[in-house]
């Protein structure tokens, strides 16, 4: 992720949460440019904002956000959080151990804390390491050869550049989760959907109209025998979320999230 994407994709987060246009001001790139300097990954800072914004919408206040610095505290706490989980299992004092333990005693202790961390992660994902290792692998390449295959029919548009983007994000959460102490699932979860979130957005902007609108027709078929015994909130997300999936297969574009692992 070069230096120009970081502010350009926090800058895309926090407006669109926002929900209308708002150029950031010069203080609120200063920000940006001091989480680059202190080494905040970019899924990391983004899922900041996204709490952030989750929060605030939990309970709408008279008053608007206007500025990324709402975003600082959260942005700046997942990021505690996440250089913990960095150094987690590789804590501790020297081979000798600041009490005065002798080497062989310090390695007898490393071992353990070793197997206690590994036990401890075990326990907190919710499947194997290799296996979220391996999703998000498999995500990374469905997400490049969908572009690439939309880039060969021709199709330079919103769409392939959010999956180049996706890819590259995608390629840092691989880093990130093989070099983690102790990787929280949570946190990755939500760094995938945020993801999804993008991609079946360009999705919606770059198919046809006439598309989408047979797509919710198809969709609305596929629910009618049931629509009678759905409430209205529930039925209108069951159809978004058919139409969401019925478009992005037809563009080729694979979910992220751990559900599908």
């Amino acid at each position: 992720m070069n230096y120009f994407n970081y502010f350009t994709e926090i800058e895309d987060a926090f407006v669109r949460r926002r929900g209308r246009h708002l150029l950031l001001s010069p203080i609120d790139w200063a920000l940006i440019e001091s989480w680059k300097e202190m080494g905040v990954p970019l899924h990391v800072a983004l899922r900041g904002v996204e709490t952030a914004f989750d929060s605030y919408e939990s309970k709408p206040r008279r008053r608007t956000v206007k500025s990324l610095l709402y975003c600082q505290e959260e942005v700046e706490a997942q990021f505690a959080e996440w250089r913990e989980r960095q150094t987690g299992a590789h804590g501790g004092g020297d081979a000798t151990g600041r009490d005065g333990a002798d080497a062989e005693g310090g390695a007898r202790a490393a071992e353990g804390n070793g197997k206690g961390a590994r036990v401890e992660e075990a326990d907190a994902l919710p499947f194997p390491r290799e296996a979220i290792t391996a999703h998000l692998a498999s995500c990374r390449a469905g997400v490049a050869g969908a572009r690439e295959s939309r880039a060969a029919s021709g199709g330079g548009d919103e769409l392939c550049d959010a999956l180049a983007r996706a890819a590259s994000r995608l390629a840092d959460l691989e880093k990130d989760f093989a070099a983690s102490a102790r990787p929280d699932a949570e946190l990755l979860e939500g760094a995938l959907c945020d993801l999804e979130a993008m991609l079946d957005r360009a999705v919606r902007a770059s198919v046809q109209a006439e598309l989408v609108e047979s797509s919710r027709r198809e969709a609305e078929e596929q629910l009618k025998p049931y629509k009678a015994r759905m409430s209205r909130d529930v039925y209108e997300q069951t159809r978004e979320n058919l139409l969401a999936k019925s478009l992005r297969e037809g563009c080729g574009v694979p979910r992220l999230s751990l559900f599908y692992l």
